[in-house]
C-alpha cells in the first residue's frame, strides 16, 4: 500500500522476545500489525520455536529470517538502496551492555537508513532500570529515531527525546465498554513470579477470603513457563485449579488464558502482562506485590489507570482483602479508562504510520 505518493519502504522489525514468556508475543504482535501497510516487513525471530512465531501470527508475505547475520546484511542492503526504514522492537530494555546489544549493533544500520532518507521509529519500549553510563552508550541510537515513543513516564523522563503511550498490549482483547457486566464471570486468576519470594500467609488467606465472599474458582495459570511450578503450588495452597503449561502451543495457551480472564472478575499477579491482558478481557488488575517494585504501576499509569499496585509487606489478611475488595469495586472505571487508553493507542498508531510515508514526527 502507497502512502502519501511514496513507494513503502521494507521495514526491519526484530520480534525475537523471551520465548517462554506469552507477553512478549503480544507486544511483538501488535506492533507488527500496526506496520503492515506501510511496506514489507522483513522480521528477525532467531531461534525461537515453532509455537513463537505462531503466536505472532505472520503472514506469507512477511519475510522471516532465522539468522541475525542474513537479516542484519539484508538490511544494510535495504538501507543502502535507500529502500529500508528500521523499527526497534517493543518491551523491556534492560541498560546493560547485552541488554542493549540491539541498540549498539544496529547503529550502522540506523546511521544508513537515516542517511538515505528512511525512517527509524522506537515505539513501546520502556526501561528496566536507570543508570548513567548506559544511558550515554544508548542516547546514539535515540537520537536517531524519527519517533521514540516511551511506555512509561520513568522512561520518558529518563532516556527523553520522546513521549508516553500506553503498553502494546492494552490494544488486545474484548475489554471496555462490552467487558463491564459481572454476568458470567465466577474465576479469581493468580499467577505469581517464579523469581520472588512465595507469598506470606495473610496474602495467601487474603485471596481465599476475597474468592469466598463473592463467590469465584480460584484458577492458578502460568503465562511464563518458568513460572509453572509456582503455578502448581498455589493453586494447591489456594485450594484452586492450575492452569499450567508445557512451553508449547503458545498461540492455544495464550487463548487458553484469555478464555479464563474473560470468566475473572479480578486477576491478582506479579506479572505486568498477566494484568495487562487480564484488564484487556475485562477482569480488575491486583498487583498484589510481595516486593516492592514500581514497574507495574507505572506502566498502568501511562494507560490512565492508577492505584491497582499494593504492597503487601506487613499487611494483615483483613487490610489486603480489604484493599482488593476496594479494587473490584473500581471495575467500571477501569474499564472506561481501557478505553481511552486505546484511543491513545491509535493516535499513536497514527503517528507511527505518517512518520513512515514521510510526514515528520509531532
Amino acid at each position: 500500500m502507497r502512502r502519501h505518493g511514496r513507494v513503502p519502504k521494507q521495514i526491519f522489525v526484530p520480534a525475537r522476545g523471551q520465548f517462554d514468556n506469552i507477553g512478549d508475543i503480544l507486544l511483538r504482535r501488535q506492533l507488527l500489525d500496526w506496520l503492515r501497510g506501510n511496506g514489507p516487513l522483513h522480521v528477525y525471530l532467531g531461534q525461537s520455536p515453532a509455537g513463537y512465531a505462531e503466536g505472532l501470527r505472520l503472514r506469507p508475505e512477511d519475510v522471516q529470517y532465522r539468522s541475525f547475520k542474513a537479516w542484519y546484511l539484508a538490511a544494510l542492503r535495504s538501507a543502502v538502496r535507500g529502500s529500508a526504514s528500521y523499527v526497534f522492537k517493543p518491551g523491556e530494555i534492560q541498560l546493560t551492555m547485552i541488554g542493549m546489544k540491539e541498540h549498539l549493533s544496529m547503529l550502522p544500520v540506523l546511521a544508513l537508513v537515516r542517511a538515505r532518507g528512511g525512517v527509524v521509529a522506537r515505539v513501546g519500549v520502556g526501561s528496566r532500570n536507570f543508570a548513567r553510563v548506559p544511558r550515554a552508550l544508548i542516547w546514539p541510537s535515540i537520537a536517531l529515531s524519527n519517533l521514540t515513543l516511551w511506555r512509561d513516564s520513568a522512561t520518558a523522563e529518563y532516556l527523553g527525546n520522546g513521549s508516553v503511550m500506553p503498553d502494546l498490549g492494552f490494544g488486545e482483547g474484548g475489554g471496555g465498554a462490552a467487558a463491564q457486566s459481572d454476568a458470567g464471570r465466577n474465576l479469581l486468576i493468580v499467577s505469581m513470579r517464579a523469581d520472588q519470594p512465595y507469598p506470606s500467609t495473610p496474602w495467601l488467606a487474603a485471596v481465599r477470603e476475597i474468592a469466598a465472599r463473592h463467590g469465584l474458582h480460584i484458577r492458578a495459570v502460568t503465562q511464563v513457563l518458568r513460572d509453572n511450578d509456582r503455578t502448581i503450588r498455589l493453586a494447591a495452597d489456594l485450594g484452586g485449579e492450575a492452569v499450567g503449561w508445557d512451553g508449547t502451543g503458545h498461540d492455544g495457551q495464550e487463548e487458553r488464558l484469555r478464555q479464563l480472564y474473560r470468566r475473572a472478575v479480578i486477576a491478582v499477579s506479579d506479572r505486568l502482562h498477566v494484568l495487562v491482558g487480564a484488564v484487556t478481557e475485562g477482569a480488575v488488575p491486583a498487583a498484589l506485590l510481595v516486593n516492592p517494585s514500581d514497574k507495574i504501576a507505572r506502566h498502568f499509569a501511562a494507560a490512565g489507570i492508577h492505584d491497582v499496585s499494593i504492597a503487601t509487606a506487613g499487611l494483615s489478611a483483613t487490610e489486603l482483602s480489604g484493599q482488593l475488595e476496594h479494587l473490584i469495586g473500581r471495575r467500571e472505571s477501569i474499564q472506561s479508562q481501557l478505553l481511552a487508553a486505546r484511543g491513545d493507542l491509535r493516535s499513536a498508531n497514527d503517528r507511527l504510520d505518517q512518520v513512515l510515508s514521510g510526514v515528520p514526527a509531532r
